[in-house]
């Protein structure tokens, strides 16, 4: 009977002592299960900011190409009004030039 005295109190500080660690693993499962979906969110925010934050610059970019675009038919249209401009002058000096020559020729 001594025996199974001392072996009984063992026992159970066995069995504690698994029981304790059992506990502490599940605190650890849990802590680790929280930071795991904290990550998780966090993550799923980021991708959701980056996302609308590509689709404005994506946004930006059509603009600026259609500006673009629109300044270079504007400089191809003043440019070929510029040589217009350039005959027109010319014009008007050889006629100035005319007109100062036409009295002499009555």
């Amino acid at each position: 009977m001594a025996k199974e005295y001392t072996q009984m109190p063992m026992s159970q500080e066995y069995f504690s002592d698994v029981n304790n660690k059992l506990r502490d693993l599940e605190e650890k499962q849990n802590l680790l299960k929280e930071r795991i979906l904290l990550i998780g969110q966090n993550l799923i925010e980021d991708r959701e900011s980056t996302s609308t934050d590509i689709q404005e610059l994506k946004k930006i970019v059509l603009n600026l190409k259609e500006e673009t675009l629109r300044i270079k038919e504007l400089i191809k249209s003043i440019s070929g009004q510029i040589s217009e401009f350039a005959r027109k002058e010319e014009l008007m000096i050889l006629q100035r030039q005319f007109d100062m020559f036409k009295p002499h020729l009555k």
